[in-house]
């Protein structure tokens, strides 16, 4: 294990790289210094190869993360403009799956960081909402444009205008959590997920990925093209796939190897 400062924690657990926001104190808040190590996290993840998958979560299980620091706001200031986003790296988009494991008060930013992530794996007794809206902060981290493509257009603006709590049972049901387990569990179920993933051929699951978000806003047909394009660069991977899965490899569940 080792610190990247900051309030901020970097481990190599397997395949994956885990970022935690280690502020128990304040609810993981995110402050200047934490958000300079979120993005010297990010950084540090995309520059290891065998970092396959990005765990992003909060220390003590009280709190995933209770957004910005609003005792804190000056040192977060300067970054309300930057091309990485106030709370770290919101305004990036990561090369590299990305997991939240939340376990607690999943809130304001935290909630916006949540919804950076890929996938969400939230403990049972978790809450989520944009309590942003009774203090009259804006969104600015993401949750305007992320919220929408995750839950839809209504479901997303009922959380950003209302700013209610949601709870794990809502919350899977709308689509905003992949999955929900037990107290105690996110972060090992999150890990889980990273190793499955991390065991497939990595090329096609990346361009595949990266489609998906090139795709996003752009019209069927352009989207399909684009589909088209960057699936070929990774075809001759995908070619010798199908052919080990023709000799029966895959009959067995195998085949997931790089």
């Amino acid at each position: 294990m080792s610190s990247a400062g900051g309030g901020v924690r970097y481990e190599r657990i397997g395949s994956a790289a885990v970022l935690s926001i280690d502020r128990p104190e304040r609810r993981n808040a995110v402050d200047g210094p934490t958000a300079e190590a979120l993005r010297h996290g990010l950084t540090r993840f995309e520059a290891d190869d065998d970092a396959r998958v990005l765990v992003l979560t909060g220390a003590g299980g009280e709190a995933f993360c209770a957004g910005a620091d609003l005792k804190a706001l000056d040192t977060l200031a300067p970054r309300i403009e930057g091309e990485d986003g106030p709370l770290g790296f919101s305004r990036v988009t990561p090369t590299k799956p990305t997991i939240a494991a939340v376990s607690g008060w999943c809130l304001a930013g935290g909630l916006e960081l949540a919804a950076w992530c890929d996938l969400r794996v939230a403990a049972e007794g978790s809450t989520f909402g944009c309590s942003e809206r009774r203090w009259g902060v804006p969104l600015i981290d993401g949750g305007t444009q992320r919220l929408p493509r995750i839950i839809g257009l209504g479901r997303a603006l009922d959380l950003i205008l209302t700013g209610r709590m949601v709870g794990t049972e809502e919350a899977v049901a709308i689509g905003l959590v992949t999955e929900v387990v037990k107290p105690g569990r996110h972060l090992a179920r999150a890990l889980e997920i990273a190793e499955g993933l991390a065991r497939f051929p990595q090329e096609t699951m990346l361009s595949d990925r990266r489609a998906v978000y090139e795709g996003l806003g752009v019209t069927l047909t352009e989207g399909l093209r684009l589909e088209a394009e960057i699936g070929l660069e990774s075809s001759p991977v995908g070619e010798r796939g199908a052919l080990r899965f023709a000799g029966g490899e895959g009959r067995g569940g195998l085949g997931t190897g790089t």
